[in-house]
């Protein structure tokens, strides 16, 4: 009985959010709102005054990739990052990388991150995903930010460095 609880205590331990990321509202709503109108500005170009065909079908296909990453950023940015001891997770509960895999984690002037966010690389690869405005991954890469607050991104990658040198040993 007393290992049951014991271990139930260490697994909430785990599961428990250290820091969380999420989209700031006024960013959210200026970046959506430019590619909306990029997309409906493009589309009405293409029908108003009508170039060349193949020019004519260009715009429509601009205007309706602005339009469709318009509706990805809006849903994308619904959710938030949470950091638990183990795991770099998405507020619905998709892990983006494992704690115990994250190689380093750079802030840097020159790193290639997100605006107001850091890179992380992992040691093994792992499916290309993307949820644009909030983090993106390909191969051993792992972006996040984006539309977010500078602190808390600033907050959560101070809290995940301490959380991977102390499970080297190094802190």
């Amino acid at each position: 009985m007393a290992r049951s609880k014991r271990i139930r205590q260490e697994t909430s331990m785990q599961d428990e959010v250290l820091a969380t990321i999420q989209a700031s509202s006024p960013r959210r709503w200026t970046g959506v709102g430019m590619l909306t109108t990029v997309g409906m500005l493009v589309t009405y170009v293409a029908l108003v005054s009508p170039p060349e065909p193949v020019w004519q079908v260009f715009l429509f296909i601009v205007g309706g990739a602005s339009l469709w990453l318009a509706l990805r950023v809006w849903r994308a940015t619904e959710d938030c990052i949470e950091l638990t001891r183990t795991e770099l997770r998405t507020g619905s509960g998709q892990v983006i990388a494992d704690v115990a895999d994250i190689e380093t984690v750079d802030r840097g002037v020159f790193a290639f991150k997100p605006s107001n966010g850091f890179l992380i690389r992992t040691r093994n690869k792992a499916v290309n995903r993307w949820a644009p405005g909030l983090w993106w991954r390909v191969g051993h890469r792992v972006g996040v930010g984006g539309m977010t607050s500078a602190a808390e991104a600033k907050f959560m990658s101070e809290i995940l460095s301490a959380i991977c040198a102390d499970e080297r040993g190094l802190g």
